[in-house]
Parts: structure tokens; sequence; C-alpha cells
């Protein structure tokens, strides 16, 4: 006998939707690393003195991978079928909540990579343009901040799926059950 309770591939959704959230975050940090370290060191050739300047677009897409992260071990952590039900839509919820996340990261990172790259090369031959780089890569770290936020409400509402059906179900039974 199985002390599993709740739907059995329901786990499945869950995972994925941690892998989810950490491979596509991860894939925008690396990918807004690679691009915006290309940049630097194409740009520390002609000026070697704005190379740590310059390193704030690579410590940008780093944090993407973190929001990942983070995300998956909330929803890692919300997966335990033998001690709490477990339901289709608690991994569908999961699931959600990573790909928001992951997808989020991913995008971030494809900016923040391109805005660096050419950012950091401008910057060297005009360095008046410093402070709206700085400003259009913290908008583009705002796109994985704002998939983190919505990964973290969409994996909250994972454990949720029968306890609206209880309550649904009380409310109905008292109406029918009303007699003047």
């Amino acid at each position: 006998m199985s002390t599993f309770s709740g739907d059995e591939t329901a786990p499945f959704f869950g995972f994925l939707g941690a892998a989810a959230a950490l491979v596509f975050s991860c894939m925008g940090a690396a990918y807004g690393t690679a691009k915006s370290g290309v940049g630097v060191a194409s740009m520390g050739v002609m000026r070697p003195e704005l190379v740590m300047k310059s390193i704030v677009p690579v410590v940008m897409a780093g944090v993407l991978g973190i929001y990942g992260l983070i995300i998956a071990v909330i929803i890692s952590t919300g997966i335990n079928p033998k001690a709490k039900s477990y339901y289709l839509f608690d991994g569908y919820a999961h699931l959600s909540s990573g790909l928001a996340c992951g997808l989020a990261g991913l995008s971030a990172g494809m900016a923040i990579g391109i805005v660096g790259d050419a950012g950091v090369r401008a910057n060297a031959q005009q360095p008046k343009l410093f402070v709206g780089m700085i400003l259009i890569l913290i908008f583009a770290e705002a796109l994985a901040l704002y998939g983190l936020i919505v990964g973290i409400i969409l994996s909250s509402r994972a454990g949720q799926s029968r306890a609206g059906v209880k309550k649904a179900a009380a409310v109905s039974f008292s109406k029918v059950c009303i007699c003047d």
C-alpha cells in the first residue's frame, strides 16, 4: 500500500517548474555575463582604467541566476506528497511559478547582455553615457525581479486547491439548506 496522497503525476509538473526556474534564469545570467564580458574585454584594450567601472553589467547578469535559485528552492520545498496531499493544481502552480521566473530571467539576461556590451564600449568613448547605461541596466534587471515576484505569488497558491473546494462546497450546501 502506498502512502502517497494526491495526484501521482502532479510532482512531475512541480519539479519541472523548479528546473525551469533555475535553468532559464541561469541561461539568461550566462548570456548576459558572456555578452557583457566580451564588451568589457574589448573596451579594456582601449581604456584599461575603466575595466572595474564597466564590470557592473556582468554583476547584474549574475544576480539573475540567484532569482531562479530562490524560486527553485521555494518550489522544491513545497513538494512533499507523503507529508501533505499534492494535487495537479499544486503542480501547475509550481510549473507556472518556475516558468514565470525563469523566462523573465532569460529575457532580462539577454537585455542586460546586449545593453552591457554596447554600453561599456560607448562609455569608453563618451564617459557621460555611464549613468544612462546604468539606468537601462536597472530597468532590464527589473524585468527579472517582476518574474521573481510573480513566481513567489504563484508558488504561494500551491496547496490552496482543496481548501477552496471545501469552502465552495460548504457555501453551496448552506445555500441549499436555507429553509424559511
